[in-house]
């Protein structure tokens, strides 16, 4: 249903935390004219874990009724309550979204058997296109190659965002599933090679400042241009390193604003960039001709 470049859209907020629909607004055209081939609202990117459920619901109203169908939107939907997740699925498909996007639980580390009835209940409950999002590091939680094959039986469990870092889940996942559920990285670094190993597409902190770049990649991997692939991906390498150097969106939202697309505003408890990491991240941002 879905490939290329997805962005995992930041929220901005102004500098005293509040929602900006201004910018908001801006950054939605920004990624229609430079190739995003979808955007993801309200992702853990989007600092959705800090927002207010009616501010999470404000965003993907905007959000779709601003795209107006021009490319898919998904929705951020996840929750470490299940109860919740069913609740924030329901309100995005009753918004209009494509799709949702469910982070695993997150704190209360369920087993296998607790994320597949998680999953299935979220399934069942709301008909609408539901993709897993796999993300350990951030979770202490790991949604296995084995469980995914279960849940790809459920007809409306239609993709999986592996953001392990682990290549090899690619080749597992698609070994057990074969093709009843779409791949998408979560790791930037490893579009090229995500791809080319049978994924269908990167959702990406990077594009949210380089969407035509990571448009190209995708596209160039996806024909099985390797070779052209790598070379673009090669001006983003820098970029895909320094947008982790703190916990993202930290990162990704200062150099938004130092290029001049959303104010400084993050929610705590995140924190702007240490001053110790500006260098850096100007430096990829030129590197990658994003800033003069």
């Amino acid at each position: 249903m879905f490939s290329g470049s997805m962005v995992a859209l930041v929220t901005p907020m102004r500098t005293d935390g509040s929602l900006d629909s201004d910018c908001l607004k801006k950054l939605i055209e920004f990624h229609i004219t430079n190739g995003s081939e979808a955007i993801v609202a309200v992702g853990t990117t989007g600092e959705s874990a800090t927002l207010t459920v009616e501010e999470h619901c404000a965003v993907i109203r905007q959000v779709v009724s601003q795209v107006d169908g021009r490319i898919p939107v998904i929705a951020g939907t996840g929750a470490n309550s299940t109860r919740e997740a069913i609740e924030l699925t329901q309100y995005a498909k009753d918004l209009g979204v494509d799709a949702v996007l469910l982070v695993t639980p997150y704190y209360n580390r369920p087993t296998q058997q607790g994320l597949y009835l998680h999953y299935r209940a979220i399934a069942e409950a709301v008909d609408i296109p539901q993709i897993l999002y796999n993300v350990p590091s951030r979770t202490a939680c790991d949604l296995l190659p084995e469980t995914v094959a279960r849940l790809a039986d459920i007809r409306n469990i239609i993709g999986i965002k592996e953001a392990s870092g682990d290549l090899s889940r690619v080749t597992q996942i698609k070994a057990l599933c074969g093709n009843k559920i779409e791949l998408y990285t979560g790791e930037d670094g490893n579009i090229v090679d995500f791809i080319m190993a049978g994924g269908h597409g990167v959702i990406s902190v990077t594009a949210n400042v380089a969407p035509a770049l990571v448009q190209a990649v995708c596209a160039k991997a996806l024909a099985g241009d390797q070779t052209a692939a790598q070379a673009i991906n090669s001006e983003l390498a820098l970029l895909h390193k320094t947008l982790f150097l703190e916990s993202n969106p930290i990162p990704v939202k200062w150099a938004l604003a130092e290029m001049g697309l959303i104010p400084t505003g993050i929610r705590l408890p995140m924190t702007l960039l240490s001053e110790q990491h500006h260098q850096s991240v100007r430096e990829a941002l030129t590197a990658a001709s994003l800033l003069n």
